[in-house]
């Protein structure tokens, strides 16, 4: 799965990626919005390998956000699958009929507010819509993290109810198709 924006290529992860994410992983801030702790090479591997699994268990999940004209990795955006029942990470399959979809980001500080994320986002919302045939796509979100907020408000996203999931309250930012 490749997909493309004016500035980005979203691909899918290899193994290859960790080293190129070891701003993103060591990152203090970047990880706390993200529910993880930072760390090195072992951290970012990690992060690769998850991402990778994902993508075996459920045919989504989430893409790293290349910049097209240096060839940058920025981070990562796509799909997450969550037991509604429970709000903790599943695959579709033990979901089952609990299975929500979520559309995430998050980039490497140096890379926040020059609109990447809106623009990585609203390509993989437009490809799970059309190709995943979802009836809804959600985002959770930290109350506190206004940058996220500001991304879900570009997007088109409206605010619902609030959930507690392993990582904290999240309110729920439903996705217009």
């Amino acid at each position: 799965m490749r997909l493309e924006t004016e500035r980005l290529v979203l691909r899918v992860p290899r193994l290859e990626d960790a080293p190129a994410l070891l701003d993103f992983v060591g990152d203090p801030e970047v990880m706390r919005r993200i529910g993880s702790e930072p760390g090195g090479l072992p951290v970012a591997t990690e992060h690769v390998e998850r991402w990778i699994m994902r993508w075996e268990t459920n045919g989504i999940g989430p893409y790293v956000v290349v910049l097209k004209s240096s060839g940058q990795v920025l981070g990562r955006v796509g799909l997450l699958v969550w037991n509604a029942r429970t709000w903790e990470t599943s695959s579709l399959a033990e979901a089952g009929d609990d299975a929500t979809v979520e559309l995430g980001w998050a980039l490497g500080r140096a890379h926040w507010g020059a609109g990447y994320a809106t623009e990585a986002a609203r390509t993989v919302r437009e490809s799970a819509y059309e190709t995943q045939r979802l009836e809804r796509l959600i985002s959770l979100i930290d109350p506190e993290n206004a940058r996220s907020v500001r991304v879900a408000v570009k997007l088109g996203a409206e605010p619902t109810e609030t959930v507690r999931t392993p990582g904290g309250l999240a309110t729920i930012w439903v996705h217009p198709r």
